[in-house]
């Protein structure tokens, strides 16, 4: 527990007092927000606020993480390692999109084949090397078998489920991206997640088959360490929010959420909850799904919108909620979201006990 307390701590210190440096950084270097035309026009504000500000977050966690590690002497594990490799792999696509947006001031930022090419790779490398490194258990950092709240008996084929890690780490840090729209929405919300699963890696390193045999318990490599890395991903979005709450100071741009996004997927699949993650991140899910209905709706429909404008919370502020008010609301409904998902949890561990 004081690794994980120490790793929260470190994130939270860090974060909170190296954005405003951050803030001062890239002010002065002219590193501001671009704001879409076609976007609401209250965004139209926005414009120039200090972006990339997601690096500091990535820094923050991998502080808090080895700090941690630090205190309470131990060596880091592969599955720790391999979340971190794509919380900073995902983070360095984001932050060249950011770049471009910025250096060439163009909205878009990197080009799609580009920035996809750089997801995959990140992606496909993790994968591949979370179903090796097998510990005394035999356990890797991940398991090629298909998980909802532990393994099922489908066991995937090693490319299956390398595409499989590849469809929930696309998709979770391009939705993470696409929640970031309104000050401190997509913070606050990975906060909850990331706190879920500091939950989560602790109750499994409690239950885990090494220290409690039996029906119940959970074959999961490294639990203990992947709570160190959610705690310090905790404390860093916790730090930032400080900072990005309305009005932000700060935008995490997609240096932040595609990193952020990456690390949600990368520890449903390292604790085993793959698709527990859908509930946990509901939120996140809710908001895509809105994309792709508007998109696939306005195809079907010869031109006509479903929503007034996607995401979702771009309808509720052209509905004429305020911006405060929207991100409480939705930080509610996540929070209902992750409260479900570990009651999923709780409740099929009690199941099987």
């Amino acid at each position: 527990m004081i690794s994980i307390l120490t790793a929260g701590i470190v994130g939270l210190v860090t974060s909170i007092l190296g954005t405003p440096l951050a803030i001062r950084l890239l002010v002065r270097r002219g590193y501001g927000q671009l704001i879409r035309d076609d976007g609401p026009t209250s965004h139209h504000t926005k414009r120039g606020t200090p972006t990339m500000g997601g690096a500091v977050i990535i820094l923050a966690a991998l502080l808090g993480y080895f700090v941690a590690h630090i205190v309470r002497p131990s060596p880091p594990t592969v599955s720790g390692l391999l979340v971190l490799f794509l919380v900073v792999g995902l983070g360095v696509v984001g932050f060249l999109d950011d770049y471009i947006k910025i250096a060439k001031q163009r909205s878009l930022g990197l080009r799609s084949r580009a920035k996809m090419a750089g997801q995959i790779s990140v992606a496909v490398v993790f994968a591949i090397l979370a179903i090796n490194f097998p510990d005394e258990q035999n356990y890797t950092p991940a398991s090629q078998a298909l998980s909802v709240l532990r393994d099922t008996p489908w066991v995937m084929p090693a490319a299956l489920f390398v595409l499989w890690a590849l469809f929930l780490i696309s998709g979770f840090s391009n939705a993470v991206n696409l929640t970031d729209g309104l000050d401190g929405l997509a913070t606050g919300a990975a906060v909850m997640a990331f706190g879920a699963y500091t939950l989560i890696g602790v109750w499994q390193l409690n239950q885990s088959c090494a220290v409690s045999p039996g029906p119940s318990c959970y074959e999961v490599r490294d639990p203990l360490d992947l709570a160190i890395v959610a705690a310090a991903l905790v404390g860093a979005c916790f730090g930032f929010l400080w900072w990005n709450a309305a009005p932000a100071k700060i935008f995490m741009g997609d240096t932040g959420s595609l990193a952020l996004g990456g690390g949600l997927a990368g520890l449903a699949i390292t604790t085993r909850t793959e698709l527990l993650l859908i509930v946990l991140g509901g939120l996140f899910v809710v908001i895509t799904l809105s994309v792709i209905l508007q998109v696939g709706w306005f195809k079907l429909s010869g031109g006509k919108r479903l929503f007034r404008m996607a995401p979702l919370q771009h309808h509720f502020e052209l509905k004429g909620w305020g911006e405060v008010t929207i991100v409480i609301r939705f930080w509610i409904i996540a929070g209902m979201f992750v409260v479900l998902g570990l009651g999923l949890f709780y409740a099929e561990w009690v199941a099987t006990a």
